[in-house]
């Protein structure tokens, strides 16, 4: 991995991008003109990388790579442009790397393929680029099928490329996929592609869909080329502009198109002479009508045709003139692919191309034409490429602001009365994200009522792979506890496809949602959308309609004895065992939804307390994991994970998104969520069950001395306590520092352990396990474990020693799913605490040096566990 720090300020302060498979740079120069700085762009083709060349794409000549990608010493020069340009601009990153891939072997245009799997494996180079790079941004774009068609992944299995994109690539990016018609999204041509547009996860408030191109209606033909002067006469060259031209044709097959209307076919010709033929021994044979627009004229008053790469004759798709008897200039194709007159062919200047003799004019077109009519028959239109960069940097010149700046307002403007926040919200233009952050943090009842803003990129996350329901007629989404919306932009934009959508939308604060409708006045929603706003409190609400998908972010935290009394009373009906209101929201999301989208706490995946509904949850497909670890709420200090749950799955695989470390896989549900552990282990692989296979678990029961505080503990006295600073492996050092308590009884627990043999000790809280056996004489206090034999085993100091080792730290870190809060060692979470089955089974201690941070922490167990 290229070793790019984070961005600052730049020498020229400008945005950057690299190009793979980049052809002329047709649709880089869209970046171009938004002010990108292009640091190495790719082509395999030596005459198509001089088109790019004579458009100064490039900041240096070194930038300018030609050769095979598949070639190491290739990508090697495209890596030394960036370490270059890197280094030159304060170790500014890469912006944006954008790859489109050779697509003939797996476009419908193509007849006659060959090598589609090597062909279609050239994309794999893309992602191991941008794997390396790691750009803020990619975006990749290939034909219709291009997600579902066969390539041969860097693991060397066969696989489709969508999944090898996710599979590479959606450890570190937030990943958005679309199959659009450019001609409505800002296109002035018909062409259908895929898009694939990646968001670094660490950019916060930015989703794949707020870059996809806009909805445009496209312009006519005429309204694109009407004005440039007819050509009637073959061979004929505009004498303004040279790329305006008729291009020759065999003068027989003048006469199968001289005579065609708009919209009508050389093969409806009456005449058989004038239907498409070839001569086969002095005796015409007609041509087989493959394709409905070959030899067929366009419409003027329609949208223009997609431009393929044998543009140049007649029997290719859609090429014909709606009243010319030619195929269309070069000019024509242009502006059919939105490329400015700007944009250079040559290295000679336009005027001097006008100025050349007729000869000349003919001499230049014959050596350049079948390379330009190729790359703008193969290229992004220029207005795609531009339209994602005016995004991107809108989003970077404006970023969201943070709570803080959010809190000032709010105090500058006394946001907090109700009249002032929504007279603000009237008067001023907001963003989505700021006006669903300012009523979130203006409400004073967001505490009690555990209601915290959601990013931007998290709903994302959760909802971009959500089924597409587009069998359903009327698609049902329930919000159980809505908020301010924050959910309802990656909604909008998932399902603003479907024929109809109801979306009901839940909360208990009915000012909330008064101010929803407020904040919903910043976005567009979708005509397809039917929105009901229902003040009520979810738990309560008696659901006679089923819901085909349930998607939010519920409440955290627990109910009082009381109030869940009241909700019994209430009618709520519940079996798994815990008052958390987050678990009891999953377990009814599950009883009146198909397929289930929420946020939890990530204690959900061990804690005993949620063994119940992991019981539950488990009775169902559980299609995906994200774990966000502490990014997503960094407010309240608290670490999240989200799950996707289709019941009317078949999967017995779970995708496991894991963005504290970075990694994407698929593992079997059955093997997560085994029933021979007390709790889900979704990190869990091969050399975990190593490790496992040698332990005796289960072995420990845990006590926890809580009653031994600062409050009866002091400088003095009979009995020492131990504190987990006290506990070194395999011993147990007394400091100057230690307090005393003056007698047993200070503990209502401590005769369950006090100079008991066996005893051992561990910190209750660390993120480096390690134990001691518990000396005669001393009780511990709360940060303590103290772990008791369930059966006599016959261990000593040596063994201990396994849990101050690599094996135990990384095995144990698995075990907890790589938790950085919740790490108290309760009943479930002491079942790993357990002890070799062969005698002196020891293992290389962790490296000494002092605490580490978590973060060192985290990547160093993710490089031992991958």
């Amino acid at each position: 991995m290229l070793k790019i720090r984070t961005m600052v300020a730049g020498v020229n302060g400008k945005p950057s991008y690299v190009s793979l498979f980049s052809g002329g740079g047709v649709g880089g120069y869209g970046l171009s003109l938004e002010g990108y700085d292009c640091v190495a762009t790719s082509e395999l083709v030596g005459k198509r990388l001089a088109v790019q060349r004579h458009n100064g794409i490039c900041l240096s000549d070194e930038g300018y790579i030609s050769g095979d990608i598949t070639d190491e010493s290739v990508k090697a020069r495209i890596y030394d442009r960036v370490r270059e340009w890197s280094r030159i601009n304060q170790d500014r990153e890469i912006d944006m790397v954008i790859a489109t891939p050779p697509c003939q072997g797996i476009s419908v245009a193509n007849h006659k393929k060959s090598d589609e799997l090597g062909r279609n494996s050239l994309v794999i180079e893309s992602l191991k680029i941008v794997s390396d790079i790691l750009p803020k941004y990619f975006v990749i774009e290939n034909v219709r099928s291009f997600l579902t068609a066969e390539c041969l992944d860097a693991d060397g299995a066969k696989k489709p490329i969508g999944q090898a994109i996710y599979g590479n690539l959606a450890g570190r990016y937030n990943i958005g996929t679309r199959v659009i018609n450019f001609k409505d999204y800002g296109g002035s041509s018909s062409r259908t592609r895929t898009l694939v547009i990646g968001v670094r996860k660490d950019i916060e408030e930015v989703t794949p869909y707020a870059l996809f191109p806009d909805r445009k209606e496209a312009p006519t033909l005429r309204q694109l080329i009407g004005d440039l002067p007819r050509l009637k006469k073959m061979g004929e060259v505009c004498q303004d502009d040279i790329y305006h031209f008729f291009r020759p044709y065999e003068e027989r097959m003048h006469s199968w198109i001289a005579d065609l209307g708009e919209g009508e076919s050389a093969f409806d010709n009456e005449d058989p002479a004038k239907r498409p033929h070839r001569l086969v021994g002095g005796v015409a044979v007609e041509n087989k009508r493959k394709n409905g627009d070959k030899y067929r004229r366009c419409l003027w008053d329609k949208s223009a045709p997609c431009v393929h790469t044998r543009n140049d004759i007649l029997s290719s798709q859609s090429t014909i003139h709606p009243e010319d008897p030619r195929v269309f200039s070069i000019r024509e194709l242009m502006r059919l692919m939105d490329v400015p007159d700007s944009f250079r062919w040559s290295g000679v200047d336009m005027a001097t191309l006008n100025g050349y003799t007729e000869h000349g004019k003919k001499v230049f077109l014959k050596a350049n034409e079948l390379n330009i009519r190729q790359c703008l028959g193969e290229a992004v239109p220029t207005s795609i490429f531009r339209s994602i960069a005016k995004k991107i940097a809108k989003l970077e010149n404006s970023k969201a602001p943070s709570g803080r700046q959010v809190r000032r307002i709010i105090e500058k403007e006394n946001l907090q009365k109700l009249p002032n926040l929504v007279g603000y919200l009237e008067n001023n233009t907001l963003s989505f994200v700021e006006a669903s952050k300012l009523v979130e943090l203006s409400n004073a009842r967001r505490l009690s009522n555990a209601a915290y803003y959601t990013r931007q990129d998290l709903c994302f996350n959760l909802v971009y792979d959500l089924p597409d329901f587009k069998h359903i007629k009327t698609l049902r989404i329930l919000e159980p506890s809505v908020g301010v919306g924050n959910f309802l932009p990656a909604l909008f934009a998932r399902y603003s496809e479907n024929r109809a959508v109801v979306l009901d939308l839940f909360d208990i604060d009915g000012d909330s949602l008064m101010l929803l409708r407020q904040v919903l006045k910043t976005v567009s929603v979708p005509d397809n959308f039917k929105i009901n706003f229902i003040n009520d409190d979810f738990l309560k609400h008696d659901f006679e309609a089923r819901y085909d998908l349930i998607v939010g972010n519920p409440p955290f935290g627990k109910l009082q004895v009381e109030k869940y009394r009241e909700y019994q009373a209430g009618g709520l009906q519940s079996r798994i065992g815990t008052k958390n209101v987050c678990a009891l929201f999953i377990e009814k999301a599950l009883k009146i939804g198909s397929t289930v989208a929420l946020f939890s706490p990530k204690s959900i995946l061990g804690a005993p307390e949620f063994e119940g509904l992991r019981d539950y949850m488990n009775r169902f497909p559980i299609v995906k994991i994200n774990d966000y670890g502490e990014s997503g709420f960094r407010d309240v200090k608290i670490e999240t994970v989200s799950f996707q749950i289709d019941k009317l799955s078949a999967r017995e695989f779970t995708t496991i998104e894991s963005h504290i470390l970075n990694s994407y896989v698929k593992k079997r549900q059955d093997y997560i969520a085994d029933r021979q552990f007390p709790g889900w282990l979704i990190y869990r692989n091969d050399s975990f069950d190593e490790i496992a296979r040698g332990l005796n678990l289960g072995v420990f029961s845990v006590l926890r001395d809580r009653s031994v505080t600062s409050r009866v503990t002091k400088n003095e006295g009979s009995i020492r306590v131990v504190k987990s600073k006290n506990i070194a492996p395999g011993h147990i050092k007394y400091l100057d520092t230690d307090v005393y308590v003056d007698g047993v009884e200070t503990s209502s627990i401590a005769r369950r352990y006090y100079n008991r043999p066996g005893a051992i000790v561990a910190p209750n809280l660390s993120y480096y396990p390690r134990a001691a056996f518990l000396p005669k004489g001393v009780l511990v206090d709360g940060s303590a474990a103290v772990l008791m034999q369930k059966r006599a085993f016959s261990h000593d100091v040596r063994d201990l020693s396994f849990f101050s080792s690599k094996a135990f730290f990384v095995f144990y870190r698995i075990a907890r799913n790589f938790a950085t809060r919740s790490l108290n060692i309760d009943s479930n979470s002491v079942y790993y605490w357990g002890l070799p089955k062969q005698a002196g089974m020891h293992h290389e201690p962790m490296p000494s040096g002092g605490v580490r941070s978590k973060l060192l922490f985290v990547t160093d167990a993710a490089a031992i566990a991958s």
